[in-house]
């Protein structure tokens, strides 16, 4: 064998003295030399002398701090990056790679229904309602005056009774967890079912001229409103008298006012819509209306952005969705338009950027308040025509009632699960959104996020909706080509609904 560094030690050869020296030397070497120099030794034995030749070699180990290659609490080894442009030439491919598998496995893991709630009614569910101050109660109310409070982590009934006679028309929760519910019976009762037992009598009663069509409560102080064929009722619960405090009513409609709803921020301003196809406001601090607008068609249900006091969404019976600013009801500010029947009850998130609306076509279909179609349309083979849909306070799930007496539970986003994620779960999920939204308009990942199967007589229906749709638009523009210049003027998607305005 060869030496790879110095000259050979002839060890057999050694004598006494230099053997104790290089002993010596050894006793002197220091720990630190010990840990940081290796001492490799290569030996060969001669058989003719009979001796052993040693190489003697030291070699420098590295040693680095453990705080310059790992994170703070972490044993994961950082990795150095070197973000510069031209060392990364197929970034935006590998980008878009990332983004299509993260919207195939989207579509993948979609999984929006969660549960059926309990038994159910026996009749259609026609009313939901949340309880403002708890993220796991809310009640609804049927056709047969039944009403029923839920229990979402154990998704069953926890309370219920016998409230009216019949169609139970309204429900709501006061700020102090009392439960009002109004009915075609001309009565409202308020009930206690956090302290009281099922089947219990009500706590208080109020007796009307004509039947009840829709209550609404205010959000800090002991009232509630309540409509009554033209008119709207407040009653302070307060007071055991059915006498109401305020009276409001539009001076010249003599027509049923179906719907209505107290705005949770402004807490003074009220809003109705009647079958006269009207949309009302209201002022409780002048006791008067403000601004009436009438549209093309009657409207079914009203809701106030949480976030945003003067935003207002109205469910109509054309099949959109119409928000409105309450300054000026002359023009929409979107139309959302998917639906294929009657849209029959809406909600906003608890964040103000989302709605979720229950329809006539046995769907409830998602959307973004600033886009006008549907993000996502939820539905099953045995749900039928939906009534009644809201938000959780906490904005990650939807309630339904349909008119097949059962309360679904759904996720509000399909794919989402509400397990606990590690960092890195929750890293990978945020980046796999950012890059979804990054490239949300190349066409092959629109046209996979986009895709849903739906009920075959939706599908049909809209198809049918289409060509109606095309054909009207033909039509107008044959007539506006065949006409004096200016006579015939396009009006807006947003604006053609609202037939007159009055202050």
């Amino acid at each position: 064998m060869q030496p790879l560094v110095g000259a050979p030690v002839d060890v057999g050869s050694d004598d006494e003295e230099s053997q104790a020296k290089r002993r010596g030397g050894d006793n002197e070497a220091s720990s630190e030399d010990f840990f940081q120099n290796q001492t490799f030794t290569f030996a060969t034995e001669r058989s003719e002398r009979d001796h052993v030749l040693t190489w003697i070699m030291k070699i420098k180990a590295l040693s680095r701090s453990t705080s310059q290659h790992q994170a703070p609490g972490s044993d994961v080894a950082r990795q150095p990056r070197n973000l510069d442009p031209a060392l990364h030439p197929f970034e935006r491919a590998r980008e878009y790679t990332r983004a299509l598998n993260a919207t195939k496995m989207e579509r993948m893991f979609a999984a929006p229904f969660v549960a059926q709630l309990g038994r159910g009614h026996v009749d259609g569910v026609y009313k939901l309602a949340k309880d403002p101050n708890a993220l796991d109660r809310f009640a609804s109310a049927s056709g047969d005056g039944v009403v029923k409070v839920w229990d979402l982590p154990s998704q069953d009934e926890v309370w219920q009774t016998q409230a009216h006679e019949n169609l139970v028309k309204g429900i709501s929760w006061t700020h102090d967890q009392k439960l009002l519910s109004c009915g075609s019976d001309r009565t409202v009762k308020m009930y206690d079912p956090y302290n009281t037992p099922s089947n219990t009598a009500p706590a208080a009663t109020w007796l009307g001229n004509n039947a009840f069509t829709g209550i609404t409560r205010h959000r800090t102080e002991p009232a509630f409103a309540a409509s009554s064929s033209s008119s709207i009722y407040l009653y302070d619960y307060t007071r055991p008298s059915s006498t109401p405090t305020q009276t409001l009513a539009w001076p010249t409609s003599i027509d049923t006012i179906t719907a209505l709803s107290l705005n949770q921020t402004e807490t003074s301003i009220l809003a109705s819509t009647a079958t006269d196809r009207s949309l009302v406001l209201y002022d409780l601090r002048t006791n008067s209306p403000l601004h009436r607008s009438v549209l093309t068609l009657a409207s079914n249900a009203i809701s106030w952005n949480p976030m945003e006091a003067f935003n207002l969404a109205v469910a109509n019976e054309d099949h959109n969705i119409y928000l409105f600013d309450m300054r000026n009801l002359s023009r929409a500010l979107n139309v959302l338009k998917d639906h294929v029947s009657a849209v029959m009850d809406i909600d906003f998130s608890p964040t103000g950027e989302e709605l979720v609306s229950a329809s006539y076509d046995r769907s409830i279909r998602l959307w973004r308040r600033n886009e006008g179609h549907s993000r996502d349309i939820y539905h099953t083979k045995r749900m039928q025509r939906v009534f009644s849909t809201c938000f959780t306070p906490d904005n990650s799930y939807i309630l339904s009632g349909s008119d097949d007496g059962n309360i679904r539970l759904w996720r509000s986003q399909a794919s989402s699960r509400s397990g606990i994620q590690s960092a890195g779960q929750r890293q990978k999920l945020e980046y796999d959104a950012a890059l979804r939204a990054r490239y949300q308009h190349m066409p092959e990942i629109k046209r996979i996020g986009r895709h849903r199967h739906v009920p075959k007589q939706v599908k049909k229906a809209g198809e049918i909706k289409g060509e109606e749709v095309r054909s009207l638009k033909r039509r107008e523009e044959n007539e506006r080509k065949h006409s004096r210049k200016g006579q015939v003027k396009r009006r807006g998607e947003r604006e053609k609904m609202v037939l007159a305005t009055e202050q």
